[in-house]
């Protein structure tokens, strides 16, 4: 390992001692640390960066061939606007939020997570995408999704309906608050938040989820993501919100949606013992008896 790039959407001062760790284990084994341009402008205000170290602009990182990973620095939030700036370079999600379920690499184990990449002693997990287009033009510059895809009504508007179709056939006219198209990434999103189920990050599937929906038998659907979904809604509000992940635009009820898997995928660095698993029992707190556990 040679060269690794640090991504943050803001790292402040009393995260000083991280970043401070992370350049000088670099540093220690011979590995060139840069940062994003923004990170770079940010921490030195409060820093004093080596000279040799630089600020890289996005449209840069796609042009450099010798950066072996690129670290976020922050919550699973961070980790998706990560994943926006290339699919190629794979991402070291280190945790300095809360949940974590991407950023699966706790801050503590910064040193340690250094001389594990630069022994090998890692895996890639190759994430899918949605790939979102429509007839009016949302999204364009970036027509992708790690965690998801949404329809949802706006501010305290009335429920809306959400005409969905699968391969060309029609699958159901869900009336609802909105509707989530998740990754198997987004499972541990806001699928999961209104009651979709938790899939395997390999699985190669979506997942349809209705949010507040009218009708109490429409539950999640489980589709092969080599399938087309289209879509299609009604309302009495003049238009709606869509996102793609922390992404919106605003469409109109002419507005007419096609989903699909995206022809690229996302590197994710696993570290031995992190499985997918083990966080997800970790973070749910799964198999814990809250019946025993005493406040301190």
């Amino acid at each position: 390992m040679k060269h690794i790039v640090v991504f943050s959407k803001g790292i402040e001062e009393d995260q000083a001692p991280i970043v401070r760790e992370l350049i000088e284990k670099c540093q220690s084994v011979g590995i060139r640390v840069s940062f994003m341009k923004e990170v770079y402008d940010s921490v030195r205000r409060w820093m004093d960066l080596p000279a040799s170290m630089t600020g890289i602009g996005a449209s840069d990182l796609t042009g450099l061939k010798d950066i072996d990973f690129l670290f976020s620095l922050g919550g699973d939030g961070t980790l998706l606007e990560a994943s926006m700036l290339t699919n190629d370079i794979p991402i070291v999600g280190i945790n300095m939020g809360r949940l974590g379920f991407l950023s699966s690499i706790e801050k503590k184990y910064v040193s340690q997570t250094i001389d594990r990449l630069n022994s090998g002693d890692y895996t890639l997990e190759y994430r899918s995408l949605l790939h979102f287009q429509s007839n009016e033009g949302q999204f364009e510059s970036y027509p992708y999704a790690l965690n998801d895809m949404t329809i949802i009504k706006r501010d305290h508007s009335s429920m809306i309906v959400i005409h969905a179709t699968l391969n060309g056939e029609f699958l159901n006219s869900y009336w609802a608050d909105g509707i989530i198209v998740s990754t198997p990434t987004g499972s541990t999103g806001y699928n999961l938040s209104c009651g979709g189920p938790i899939l395997l990050p390999t699985a190669e599937d979506f997942i349809i989820t209705p949010i507040a929906p009218h009708n109490l038998s429409v539950r999640p659907i489980v589709v092969p993501d080599i399938a087309q979904l289209e879509f299609t809604i009604e309302g009495r509000a003049e238009n709606f919100l869509c996102t793609l992940d922390s992404r919106y635009e605003v469409i109109s009820p002419d507005c007419k949606i096609t989903i699909r898997k995206a022809p690229h995928t996302i590197p994710l660095v696993r570290l031995p013992k992190i499985t997918f698993t083990k966080t997800i029992r970790d973070k749910l707190q799964w198999g814990r008896d809250l019946r025993n556990y005493k406040p301190r």
